[in-house]
């Protein structure tokens, strides 16, 4: 069995000449900064426009960096890391200790203020798309390995049992209380599926609250901008393909201009192992317990609200391109996207046609079908 790393240097600092950017390494400068995902953004500020800071971490098993812009720089940088820091230990599922972590062994507990405000966020996801996001899904991606690392193929009765447990209308919450417990004996659940969004979006309202007007964040591929670039224009953000490597331009899938957004990637090519020759990726299907297969390769969602972007991106990988499409026409007031699929083409809404660019084949998917 093939077990990989994680990618790294997806969601990277562009300067304006895609060649200057330092891919492959955790850097923070002007030329570059690297982390793991499926995005990359631009940097970039004016002398006008007050210092640059830039700081990175590890957390959430992934690399980070956060930027911001202006007087107030420094204190949002450090407020923002610390929030990254306490998020990561609250929500990590690796830990007992944990918020998460001692919901999931007793089965049942109190949830903080964060912790509601993401329960509420995943079970309304749960409703909306018919049950394809399931933060309790974690049994199943127990069984595969991809949270030790220890991966392994699971036969079918093995999936079959713990697809049992994966039903998050078997939840009980209490929003007032934050009270949390499961129906069924074994459940656990994983907010991995919109953490990292979460986070970004609670670093941008940092931002906000000391006054800092441009900024932005790379949460292992999860891109958040806080207004505009320094200088007055948009981020320019690269969405990286399922290519091997991402050094050159050549392995974006296309460039986006986007303010004021959020630009999430979701690709199989993420985290996977092998077997037999077989590549078995970390999108789970709940409906099935077996990796995705919907005929997309890669899943990038834009919105306002990173919670959302980071949720779908997902969602939008395992529902496949024509139920997708259903799905953004139902919510077009709320998210645009980007598919690659399997033959290397794009299907984008059209709402991103004029913010959007690529060498390979595009079609706009529509409002009116």
């Amino acid at each position: 069995m093939k077990r990989t790393k994680k990618l790294t240097a997806a969601a990277v600092i562009l300067t304006a000449a895609l060649a200057l950017c330092s891919c492959g390494t955790a850097g923070g400068t002007a030329e570059g900064s690297a982390v793991s995902g499926g995005t990359r953004a631009e940097t970039g500020a004016s002398s006008s426009a007050g210092s640059e800071v830039t700081r990175e971490l590890f957390a959430m098993d992934t690399y980070m960096s956060v930027t911001a812009y202006g007087r107030n720089a420094d204190r949002a940088v450090h407020d923002a890391i610390q929030e990254i820091k306490d998020l990561d230990a609250m929500l990590t599922t690796g830990d007992d200790t944990s918020e998460v972590g001692k919901i999931n062994a007793n089965g049942s507990g109190i949830l903080s203020e964060d912790g509601k405000k993401l329960m509420k966020r995943s079970l309304e996801l749960y409703e909306s798309t018919d049950g394809t996001f399931d933060i309790s899904i974690y049994p199943v991606m127990e069984l595969w390995g991809f949270p030790t690392k220890n991966y392994r193929v699971p036969d079918d009765q093995e999936i079959r049992k713990a697809l049992k447990l994966v039903d998050a209308s078997k939840i009980r919450f209490d929003e007032s209380t934050g009270e949390v417990s499961f129906e069924l004996s074994g459940m656990k659940i994983d907010f991995g599926g919109i953490a990292k969004g979460y986070t970004s979006s609670k670093v941008m309202d940092l931002f906000r609250q000391e006054g800092v007007t441009s900024g932005i964040i790379n949460l292992g591929g999860n891109v958040q901008a806080l207004g505009t670039k320094p200088d007055g224009s948009d981020w320019r953000i690269g969405i990286r393909g399922p290519g091997e490597t991402d050094a050159d331009a050549k392995d974006y899938v296309g460039i986006l201009t986007a303010h004021d957004k959020a630009v999430i990637t979701s690709g199989g090519y993420e985290r996977y192992f092998e077997k037999d020759g077989k590549r078995y990726h970390h999108i789970i299907d709940p409906s099935t317990g077996y990796p995705a297969e919907s005929g997309v390769v890669s899943s990038t969602i834009v919105s306002s609200d990173g919670t959302l972007a980071d949720g779908l991106s997902t969602t939008l990988f395992i529902l496949g391109p024509d139920r997708a499409a259903q799905y953004w026409r139902a919510h077009s007031d709320e998210f645009d996207y980007v598919l690659m699929t399997e033959d290397g083409s794009l299907l984008v809404s059209e709402g991103l046609e004029h913010n959007f660019t690529s060498d390979r084949k595009i079609t706009i998917v529509r409002r009116d079908g």
